[in-house]
């Protein structure tokens, strides 16, 4: 904790701020979001496909928003569309408080996801550019502690609070957002747009999108770290399908301990593994292990010649071993990863590099999760684990190929004629 804050303490105001900022954006929809679901089933009594809906709307008006999201804190700054995405997810959650009709419910999941799509990239450029070059990594590294530590508490926060109903959840979560909206007005300093000009904004946006489509390093990376995204989602899925197999009914209480898991071994690990990183590794390198430890986190839970007791005793232990794992691959990663966009971007249009590359890891945990659901309906008990960890292997043998090649070191894309 100690070396926490001394690290934070040593970046300025703005990245400070949005630290603390992540905080509570992971705290407030940690706390609402996982008991979504039940809420809409069980406390409104909505039939299955229209949770469904519900949800699935959520998440495409997040994926498919990225890129514009990071477009527009290009083009008109990045306080504007943090300050923007806080005020929309004060509505939204405002909204599910009180919203009992399915169209209500519609458009309080769609404005949530908008208001993550606009948040998202313009916080992660605003903190890339004010730690500079030099601290990025670092940066990144302390940003991800108070994102784990959200996650961690946000759940805890949730339930308590569902003592009371989940109206209580959603009001303290849109006041936790308003907040930081008010919090922001005041505080963070605004930064000029990257993205000036006379001609059209059409025009503009369009000249940026093609100068990503021309980035051809950018586009091979986003695409070999799409699997990690796979990987790292597989908490909310595959982790609770073998809790499921093990524990029945009690799958709940298993979920919520695989996420604690996760969360303290990432907020336990990330100084640690980004300090060591640095000091024996290259980015690329440092990106490479962490898919590789995240690759190797599935590997626990292959099926063995244990008799029932033991099966679930070692179930348990290959359970918490994924969750650990993953959580310090992607601690190890994460950081380098963030640096490695922004190199590739050339120091130009962040946002817009930061929106693109969500929106390309959202469209993998789209596909991916398909994949992985179609892999446990075979039958197969080896087969979705050996998948999984083939997908983090591979994904650090791309990088580490691209590396070799020089893909990772161009220090900027060559911008296309408008």
């Amino acid at each position: 904790m100690k070396g926490l804050r001394a690290q934070v303490a040593s970046f300025d105001r703005p990245a400070r701020l949005l630290m603390v900022n992540q905080f509570a954006i992971s705290l407030g929809f940690y706390m609402l979001m996982p008991y979504l679901a039940d809420h809409l089933a069980h406390g409104i009594g909505l039939a299955a496909w229209t949770v469904g809906l519900v949800l699935g709307i959520r998440n495409l008006s997040q994926q498919g928003m990225f890129l514009v999201g990071g477009t527009l804190a290009d083009r008109y700054g990045c306080k504007p569309m943090i300050l923007t995405g806080c005020v929309l997810r004060t509505v939204a959650f405002g909204l599910l408080a009180v919203a009992g009709s399915l169209p209500a419910l519609i458009v309080a999941s769609a404005l949530t996801g908008l208001a993550g799509a606009l948040f998202n990239p313009a916080v992660r450029a605003y903190l890339a550019a004010d730690a500079g070059e030099e601290r990025r990594v670092e940066a990144f590294a302390a940003f991800n502690v108070f994102y784990q530590a959200g996650v961690l508490i946000g759940p805890l926060a949730g339930l308590a609070l569902l003592t009371c109903d989940f109206a209580a959840v959603c009001a303290v979560a849109a006041l936790i957002f308003g907040a930081l909206a008010v919090l922001q007005v005041r505080a963070l300093p605004p930064r000029p747009p990257q993205r000036r000009g006379n001609e059209p904004a059409w025009r503009a946006v369009a000249a940026d999108w093609r100068t990503i489509a021309a980035n051809r390093p950018f586009l091979l990376f986003a695409a070999a770290m799409t699997g990690s995204y796979v990987l790292a989602f597989q908490v909310y899925l595959a982790l609770p399908l073998r809790a499921r197999e093990l524990f029945g009914d009690r799958t709940g209480l298993v979920t919520s301990a695989i996420f604690a898991v996760s969360a303290l071994a990432a907020l336990s690990g990330q100084l640690k593994l980004t300090a060591w990183a640095k000091k024996t590794l290259s980015g690329p390198r440092a990106i490479a292990y962490g898919l590789v430890v995240m690759g190797s986190a599935f590997l626990p839970l292959l099926p063995g010649p244990y008799g029932a007791a033991l099966g679930t005793a070692c179930g348990v232990l290959g359970l918490t071993l994924c969750a650990a794992l993953l959580a310090w691959g992607g601690a190890l990663l994460y950081p380098f990863e963030m640096d490695t966009v922004v190199r590739l971007s050339g120091d130009r249009l962040v946002a817009t590099y930061y929106g693109a590359y969500n929106t390309a890891s959202g469209i993998a945990i789209s596909l991916g999760n398909l994949a992985v659901g179609a892999l446990f309906d075979t039958g197969v008990p080896w087969l979705p684990w050996t998948v999984l960890a083939g997908t983090g292997f591979v994904c650090a043998g791309l990088v580490t190929r691209l590396h070799r090649a020089g893909y990772l070191a161009v220090p900027s894309p060559v911008p296309v004629p408008g």
